[in-house]
């Protein structure tokens, strides 16, 4: 049952789950599949009610249990099924492989980075520590992830948010640059998003950030070059001294010289 449920969510654990078990069993039925955003998932099986996601989804719907979810490290997945507690599922999740490097390199550009997670607040800890996050924050819903993001934006922080499940759709919107995970990453995250990561590598972003200044730089070239060529071609002008041909080089041949200089961006490594 638990699959079967998991199956109908686009979240990475859900997704995790379901590719774990593999199969459906066909005889289950689900009804009135419901995705809690920050919680879990609750449908109808058999005419009972289904509960699948955190402990928070527990004490939401009043299911007693027994454990401390603050003394597992890991991540949990909570179950009930007809209003009783059946146990729960642990979670490892693995450190992607670029992530320090990724941590590494947006330090060196000067970037300060904050984790944001709906996670544990002890697995969230443990890997802050691991990979040198400067600040770290879990156990949050949606909305805690909007309000801290809205506390940086008023301080006037230029704020970057990278996520991939359907609850962060709201803070990449919210943020002045929003980047999605492509393969993993929900639809409503992607379409809201500013910046797509096709391959779901965390390196990928420092990159990002590096092609971005590059271009802004050959921006700011282009515009020089033709307020330049166009002031000196209008004083010579002025003085009688510029013919036909300077004013077409200062319209046409500086479009052109302009372009040429936008071409070399494609022969940079980034």
């Amino acid at each position: 049952m638990v699959n079967a449920l998991e199956s109908q969510s686009t979240h990475p654990v859900a997704t995790a789950i379901h590719n774990y078990v593999g199969k459906i069993d066909s005889n289950i039925k689900l009804e009135n599949v419901e995705e809690i955003s920050g919680h879990g998932l609750k449908a109808i099986v058999n005419r009972k009610e289904l509960l699948v996601g955190n402990f928070k989804l527990m004490d939401k719907f009043n299911i007693a249990y027994d454990i401390d979810p603050a003394s597992i490290v890991y991540t949990l997945i909570a179950i009930a099924y007809d209003k009783i507690f059946i146990g729960y599922l642990t979670i490892a999740d693995s450190i992607k492989e670029d992530a320090q490097i990724t941590i590494d390199k947006l330090k060196a550009l000067g970037v300060k980075t904050t984790m944001l997670s709906g996670d544990k607040s002890t697995v969230v800890k443990f890997v802050a520590d691991k990979l040198g996050i400067t600040n770290a924050y879990g156990d949050l819903l949606p909305e805690d992830k909007v309000n801290i993001v809205k506390e940086l934006i008023a301080k006037n922080e230029t704020v970057c948010f990278v996520g991939d499940g359907v609850n962060d759709a709201p803070v990449v919107a919210l943020s002045n640059v929003g980047i999605a995970m492509g393969g993993l990453g929900s639809d409503a995250t992607i379409e809201t998003a500013d910046v797509v990561i096709q391959d779901d590598m965390p390196s990928k972003i420092p990159m990002a950030i590096n092609i971005g200044k590059q271009t802004k730089k050959i921006v700011w070239q282009n515009i020089t070059l033709a307020f330049v060529v166009k002031a000196i071609v209008l004083i010579l002008g002025a003085g009688g001294l510029a013919t036909m041909w300077e004013a077409v080089f200062a319209d046409v041949g500086v479009a052109l010289l302009a372009i040429l200089n936008a071409v070399r961006i494609q022969r940079m490594k980034f």
